[in-house]
């Protein structure tokens, strides 16, 4: 009995150890096609470490040299047009003075920039106060803005183009976009509002009376709440009709 289980365990110990062996065995066979494959792509290799150096150093030397130095130009340049804009010198402001640089022209130089991008807004909002309401759409769908307030401000205001377009739909559906994300007291109402009053234009009463109410029960202190009881009447009257 002792006999057979040593037997058995002498056994299990070979087995083990033919297992232990057959591993190295496997490590050094890769390791030896590793060292076989480097040797014989050597070339290749450095190559291809050289063309990946050559790429991170264009890419921290461009950032440094030429992305840098032109994203502070153009955030220099911007406040000119900011200043007519100010002034609502819409004109003056899409199109410089002679002596500063438009929001255009920012952008033709400095598009890539933060400072290019929201030239585009600027743009967008002095073409819709001049008028030309296709091209104040074009420049604020260009306009991009990780800030949310901003963002939907932007959204409103290509709303505000249709609306004046008379593509009533489109205005209410970026109007309903303003006001899905971030809701604060300040834009969110208003955002609302304007809805309410674009699909009442398309005769969606139901739909802009949701918006009146919402602003009724989410926003009661808001400057829309104060007379938004004649707005939910008028849609609850077009509905009955």
């Amino acid at each position: 009995m002792h006999v057979t289980i040593k037997l058995n365990k002498q056994n299990n110990m070979a087995q083990q150890q033919k297992k232990k062996d057959d591993g190295f065995e496997q490590l050094e066979s890769a390791l030896t096609n590793g060292e076989q494959f480097i040797e014989k792509n050597q070339k290749m290799i450095v190559n291809v470490i050289l063309a990946l150096l050559v790429i991170v150093l264009a890419y921290f030397a461009y950032n440094r040299f030429v992305s840098a130095p032109k994203t502070e130009e153009a955030a220099n340049q911007i406040f000119g047009a900011q200043n007519q804009f100010a002034r609502d010198s819409f004109n003056l402001a899409l199109h410089g003075d002679g002596n500063t640089l438009g929001f255009l022209e920012i952008i033709e130089r400095y598009g890539s920039t933060p400072s290019g991008n929201l030239a585009h807004y600027y743009a967008g909002l002095s073409y819709l106060r001049l008028g030309e309401y296709e091209n104040a759409i074009r420049h604020l769908k260009k306009f991009s803005a990780d800030d949310f307030l901003l963002a939907n401000m932007a959204l409103a205001n290509i709303g505000d183009a249709y609306m004046q377009l008379g593509d009533y739909p489109a205005a209410a559906s970026h109007y309903a976009k303003a006001a899905a994300s971030n809701a604060n007291d300040f834009s969110t109402p208003m955002f609302l509002q304007k809805n309410g009053l674009a699909l009442e234009k398309t005769g969606d009463y139901a739909g802009a009376l949701k918006c009146y109410r919402r602003i009724n029960s989410d926003f009661p202190n808001s400057s829309e709440a104060r007379d938004i009881e004649k707005y939910i009447q008028r849609a609850e009257l077009n509905i009955k009709k």
